[in-house]
């Protein structure tokens, strides 16, 4: 079964509810394997994919979730539309733990991830000023206003601060992101938000708020206890607003994403090397070779 809607589970988002027709696929990618089997169904009626950014237990720390094989998984099996789910710390005070917010811009404090497809002989620059796309945003902000209310319980637009982890910030660092006007700090979108840009998929957020890191007075500095507690209280309401945004993107517009690759590949096709064309087949075949594409 392909899907053309794709759900990426964070923290504490292991399985979606209410899958039918269930079935596991396990991948293996030109960038290595994906967090965790794929596990492809449908959701009231719709197919989706669902994946496990961190592998079902939470195996995986978010310095090695290897980001290229699961958007390249996603897109294998159709994904056009991805669903990111991500728990973060809130560094501004409207922002309480408990809370959602579908951010619209990104900050990437990461040090050490693979950020690319394009490379070794290839070279492509996409446009990434706008990381979210604003079709999938409109629709998480829809759906939340639906499952939680128009005012309050969740909050429209907002920055992801993306850092290395695992450890969390100090409070320097927390102090800092504050003072860039940074809404929330996680671990994990970032660079998987810039390649699915470049598997031209659109890409949203549903960040889930915790904590307040450590930057408040107020209140204790971020544990991991705390972030289960509040998680398990969020997970339920994500899922509720994931089921809402699925079935509204069938009347979603086209996605801007879907053209990211239009004019972003610098490299003459006849100086690609043939290891590359074959490693990135399919994200670049229907740009540069269109008629082997459909032949």
């Amino acid at each position: 079964m392909r899907a053309a809607i794709g759900i990426i589970g964070g923290s504490g988002l292991y399985q979606m509810e209410g899958f039918e027709e269930v079935e596991e696929v396990s991948l293996e990618t030109p960038f290595g394997a994906p967090s965790d089997a794929l596990v492809v169904g449908r959701l009231d009626g719709v197919p989706v994919v669902f994946l496990s950014r961190h592998g079902r237990g939470h195996r995986v720390a978010p310095h090695e979730i290897n980001y290229r094989a699961n958007i390249w998984a996603l897109k294998s099996l159709g994904v056009r539309w991805a669903l990111s789910v991500s728990a973060v710390g809130s560094l501004r005070e409207d922002i309480h733990p408990g809370e959602l917010v579908v951010v619209d811009q990104f900050i990437d404090r990461t040090r050490t991830r693979p950020s690319t497809f394009f490379e070794d002989g290839i070279v492509a620059h996409v446009q990434v000023a706008d990381p979210v796309c604003p079709v999938l945003r409109d629709v998480f902000e829809r759906a939340c206003a639906a499952v939680v209310g128009p005012e309050g319980g969740w909050h429209r637009g907002g920055t992801y601060v993306c850092i290395e982890g695992p450890q969390f910030s100090t409070r320097a660092e927390s102090f800092l992101y504050r003072s860039w006007g940074a809404s929330v700090v996680g671990m994990t979108n970032l660079p998987e938000a810039r390649l699915a840009r470049e598997a031209e998929i659109a890409y949203a957020t549903l960040a889930m708020a915790t904590d307040y890191d450590c930057w408040h007075d107020g209140h204790d500095d971020v544990t991991v206890d705390q972030v289960l507690a509040v998680m398990r209280a969020n997970v339920a309401k994500a899922q509720q607003v994931l089921r809402r945004a699925v079935a509204a993107i069938a009347d979603a517009g086209p996605s801007p994403a879907w053209d990211a690759l239009r004019f972003a590949i610098m490299t003459a096709p006849d100086k690609i090397p043939p290891t590359a064309r074959q490693r990135l087949a399919l994200l670049i075949d229907h740009r540069l070779f269109p008629q082997e594409s459909r032949s």
